[in-house]
């Protein structure tokens, strides 16, 4: 068996055998087969795709790429839940110590940002003193003693991935669901669950641009989850616009503190009610999801999952005095108020272009390597449906550097499309579709 033979298979629309896939994986993560061939065949497999069967092969053999982290002491089922990603994404920071609250074990290692989506990881550490950097053994230490643990991924997981990812981007074979699919569940069961909640963003704002794509990808997935024993539940979820209504690292957590004491956007609650419903389900602590939303809206109210959240930030070195108090976050030099210059209802506000332009303000990275600016982004004052008279503020721009204040208002009163047309005056639900 060789890489010739092998590229020429997919060359020539043939399916890729298990040895065949395996091969390939062990010999390029180990350095033993060339970048160039490696692109052979990566362009091979956007061209011409792959089976279900490959798929699952694939996806488990980049997972046994690198380390597996063992979570069955936390019992039978251990449930894990990821986003594909998106703007204004402050789910995870919210609905994951409401989950904890509730006796459920989170063992959660999270992103950073890249592009225009966030990072949980950096949003966490907007928090000063806040670790997400801390080894595996502490990790599970943490979720042992208070139930919830949230870091960076610090284990060697799936570093077939990390290489077949970099040379996705350099070859322009990022869109495709066979390589998209291996490359989150390759990370899911190296990560040791053996329950996920797939948050399958779908909309301007998202990966998968259309709903078609993005349930062609759920499909895919849930067939992997199968193939590697782990059930999985894909929730659809609208990102045309941004989730909730500030974008940045700061200002998402401060958001992020609010709904966990009650005040949340609808759209957001929307996605956490959904993804925790399921969680609750997988786990075995309900099988109704009204009554699951309803133990979730409970542990808000009562206050339960406020405090695991200050307990989780206080066992991993940050300061609670943050939480405690929001106005100790560091604010942008400029806090910028961009006013309509017509009124109307908001007909659309392209999420990927507020994340692009959040990035350019330093809420984000462009390379891996760049550095950011916790305080900087956007809080939107206006959403979609909503009426607007002219004069009346859109969104408050966080800048820290003051030339950039006028190509920044000019580019938010572009993304801000406000119509005089009859339009809903209500938000649809920000859940499309659930499949199982």
């Amino acid at each position: 068996m060789n890489i010739l033979e092998i590229i020429a298979n997919k060359r020539d629309k043939k399916q890729l055998s298990k040895k065949e896939i395996e091969f390939f994986i062990n010999e390029y993560t180990n350095g033993k087969i060339p970048d160039y061939q490696a692109a052979a065949l990566v362009m091979a497999i956007y061209i011409n795709g792959m089976d279900s069967e490959e798929i699952a092969n694939l996806t488990i053999a980049m997972a046994k790429s690198g380390d597996i982290l063992d979570l069955s002491k936390f019992g039978k089922n251990v449930v894990d839940k990821h986003s594909t990603g998106g703007v204004g994404d402050k789910v995870s920071l919210v609905l994951l110590p409401i989950i904890a609250s509730l006796g459920i074990p989170v063992a959660k290692m999270s992103g950073r940002g890249l592009g225009h989506t966030g990072g949980t990881a950096d949003k966490l550490e907007s928090i000063p003193g806040y670790n997400t950097v801390i080894d595996i053994e502490k990790f599970i230490q943490n979720v042992q003693n208070i139930g919830i643990s949230m870091i960076t991924q610090t284990m060697n997981l799936a570093p077939a991935d990390k290489k077949i990812y970099a040379l996705r981007d350099t070859i322009s074979c990022v869109e495709s669901i066979p390589l998209i699919a291996s490359s989150i569940m390759s990370k899911k069961i190296a990560s040791g669950a053996n329950k996920l909640v797939l948050d399958i963003t779908v909309g301007k704002g998202a990966f998968m641009k259309n709903l078609e794509e993005a349930e062609k990808l759920s499909d895919t997935m849930i067939k992997i989850g199968k193939k590697a024993g782990i059930e999985t539940i894909c929730v659809i979820t609208d990102m045309n616009e941004p989730l909730g209504h500030s974008v940045g690292n700061s200002l998402e957590m401060i958001e992020a503190i609010e709904a966990l004491k009650g005040n949340m956007d609808e759209d957001l609650k929307d996605v956490v009610l959904e993804c925790g419903s399921y969680m609750i389900k997988l786990a075995g602590f309900g099988n109704n999801l009204e009554k699951n939303k309803n133990m979730m809206l409970e542990n808000i109210k009562n206050g339960k999952a406020y405090n695991k959240f200050v307990e989780m930030i206080s066992n991993q070195g940050g300061d609670i005095s943050y939480i405690e108090d929001i106005e100790k976050f560091e604010k942008a030099k400029y806090i910028i108020p961009v006013y309509s210059e017509k009124s109307g209802i908001i007909e659309e506000i392209d999420a990927e272009s507020i994340g692009k332009l959040a990035c350019s303000l330093g809420a984000g990275r462009m390379k891996k390597e760049d550095s950011i600016d916790f305080s900087v982004g956007i809080v939107l004052n206006k959403k979609m449906y909503e009426t607007v008279q002219k004069g009346e503020v859109l969104a408050y721009l966080h800048i820290n550097d003051e030339k950039l204040i006028e190509k920044a208002t000019k580019e938010l009163l572009e993304i801000y499309k406000i119509s005089d047309k009859l339009l809903p005056t209500k938000k649809k639900c920000n859940i499309i579709v659930t499949k199982m």
